[in-house]
């Protein structure tokens, strides 16, 4: 099979198209023919050395696909040779093959294309995970995501406002809050405004319940402020840094819980239980077709290192998608 390989760490240049042999799925694996793989930003940082993949995983990047079974592990029941599937892999979805552990992998939503379904597993496993299961969001309170228009914060978006929750977000340019706007959040362009006066004013002093924070650096004292009394917020990258001088006694004072989490190191059962939950609670609304994912761009399978430059310039909406049809 083909698959994209990595010749040294560091920038995009490093990568280039290599033959190797197919995986073998093992007894509770189904081993998928990939047609369309997800960019994320964990596969530019394993890219340069700063991320590497756990001991059991593949060393191929990419960690979400959309294809169709061509086999099954022994003790795989839910899924048969010739379904539609994406998934959320361990590594090695930048191939032209790949395995999957079988409760990581959901069915493709009516009407939707390899494309968009590979645009789904990263982005809705981790904001599912961090809004519902660590922040426990409700409908009627207030949700603050940065990084509005990413792949993770259009998800985002939507998905809090299809529960009726009241939604703001950061952004860098008239663009990304223009899409920001249309998915139907208050757009806080974070050159121009200060998010914490924003949210502060437009909720009558009140704050948000609860703040996605994928920015980190000085936005992790400043979250503190913006955040109201018995907040949560959930840092799920440090795009600007994880480390800072930080004054904790608005923890204290407001009763804010500060929670983080990464995807890739759960459990294989861990990561079955949020694709249940998604099956159940999400894929109705993907198949109505009340929310689906913002495609920034697609590229062909030659083209990753174009892929991987264009998130790298921070230009994009939505995902960034690798088609290998």
């Amino acid at each position: 099979m083909k698959f994209i390989a990595l010749k040294n760490s560091g920038d995009a240049s490093q990568l280039f198209v290599s033959q190797g042999e197919m995986p073998t799925p093992k007894k509770d694996e189904v081993l998928i023919r990939v047609y369309a793989a997800g960019i994320n930003r964990p596969d530019i940082l394993q890219r340069q050395g700063l991320y590497p993949p756990p001991a059991d995983a593949s060393p191929i990047l990419g960690l979400e696909v959309a294809g169709e079974v061509v086999a099954c592990g022994a003790d795989v029941k839910k899924w048969q040779v010739g379904d539609r599937v994406c998934a959320l892999v361990n590594g090695g979805g930048y191939a032209e093959y790949v395995s999957a552990p079988v409760g990581q992998c959901l069915p493709i939503p009516d009407q939707f294309s390899y494309v968009q379904a590979a645009a789904l597993p990263e982005t809705f496993f981790t904001v599912w995970h961090n809004l519902i299961q660590r922040a426990h969001v409700q409908a009627g309170e207030t949700l603050l995501v940065h990084g509005g228009a990413s792949g993770i914060g259009t998800c985002a978006i939507q998905l809090a406002k299809a529960m009726g929750v009241n939604v703001f977000a950061t952004a860098g340019s008239s663009e990304k809050c223009a899409a920001i706007t249309a998915l139907g959040a208050v757009a806080i362009h974070y050159r121009e405004q200060d998010f914490v006066t924003v949210v502060k004013e437009q909720t009558n002093g009140q704050g948000a319940n609860v703040i996605l924070d994928m920015v980190g650096g000085d936005y992790i004292q400043r979250n503190f402020s913006a955040a109201e009394k018995e907040g949560r917020i959930v840092n799920i990258a440090f795009l600007q840094g994880s480390k800072a001088t930080i004054d904790f006694m608005p923890l204290m004072l407001k009763r804010l819980t500060l929670t983080g989490s990464t995807l890739r190191a759960q459990s294989v059962q861990a990561k079955a239980n949020i694709a249940a939950e998604l099956e159940a609670q999400v894929w109705p609304l993907l198949n109505a077709q009340k929310i689906k994912p913002i495609i920034d761009s697609v590229f062909p399978f030659e083209q990753v290192a174009v892929a991987h430059a264009r998130m790298e310039s921070n230009l994009h909406i939505g995902k960034i998608i690798l088609n290998l049809q």
